[in-house]
């Protein structure tokens, strides 16, 4: 039997990247997947991958940083797919800028599409995962959130938040049967890091043990531990996926 089978996923900002990745690996392991980001167009290919999988899938279009339009896609889902097993608040943006040339528009984005965002979604599913006594709830952070680093303290900020927000979270509802952990993932290869350029590139080799960026498959490889019945007493944790650049 497959660890996920049967169940139902949301991933926020599934599109492309971590999200996508994180979709495929749970249908791969039996799981009917809620794929949400800004419009249903930026999620139709991971739809269309879940389906060859033979699994269910549902396009859901959401602002994470609006109540009203969470609110909305929450309702969607749960009519359509009528229940929800597992959360990934993976949706999330940057903006990067030295703190003194940093806009107050640019710090507003980050926090709202990461934090917020994160925030809006568990608190539309949290009532569900109650009455239903069960529920895995999975944020993606950062390793940036943990450390910092110069030109990000919006991001920073944010994932940081969320690292306080899971703890917090996984507290309030450990009685009832839900759990919630985090991920902190180091630098992936995704479409931000195609942007760096060689030099860029080496520096940040030297800061990895490993000596090699991660890829997305392997923060889905976490975020499937999670998600399976071989975390049933873990919450409010934060695993780093970094090649061991934090340790």
């Amino acid at each position: 039997m497959k660890q996920l089978e049967n169940q139902i996923a949301v991933v926020t900002g599934a599109g492309r990247g971590i999200g996508r990745a994180i979709a495929l690996k749970f249908a791969a392991q039996g799981a009917d997947i809620v794929a949400v980001d800004l419009k249903t167009d930026f999620v139709q290919e991971t739809v269309d991958e879940v389906r060859k999988l033979g699994r269910k899938a549902w396009a859901v279009a959401a602002n994470v940083a609006e109540a009203a339009s969470v609110e909305a896609a929450a309702e969607q889902i749960l009519k359509e797919a009528n229940r929800v097993d597992i959360l990934v608040n993976n949706a999330g943006i940057t903006k990067d800028g030295l703190l003194m040339r940093m806009s107050e528009a640019d710090w507003d984005a980050v926090l709202d599409i990461n934090l917020k965002g994160t925030f809006l979604f568990t608190k539309a599913f949290s009532r569900a995962f109650v009455k239903q006594r069960s529920g895995r709830i999975i944020n993606i952070a950062s390793v940036i959130g943990l450390i910092g680093n110069a030109g990000q303290c919006n991001y920073a900020a944010s994932k940081a938040g969320v690292i306080g927000f899971t703890k917090s979270v996984a507290r309030e509802l450990a009685s009832r049967g839900v759990t919630a952990n985090a991920i902190a993932p180091g630098f992936i290869e995704t479409k931000m890091t195609e942007a760096l350029g060689p030099e860029a590139r080496a520096g940040l080799l030297k800061q990895i043990p490993l000596a090699s960026l991660g890829q997305p498959e392997d923060v889905a490889a976490a975020a499937l531990f999670f998600a399976s019945p071989a975390a049933r007493y873990i919450t409010g944790q934060v695993l780093a996926v970094d090649g061991g650049m934090v340790m």
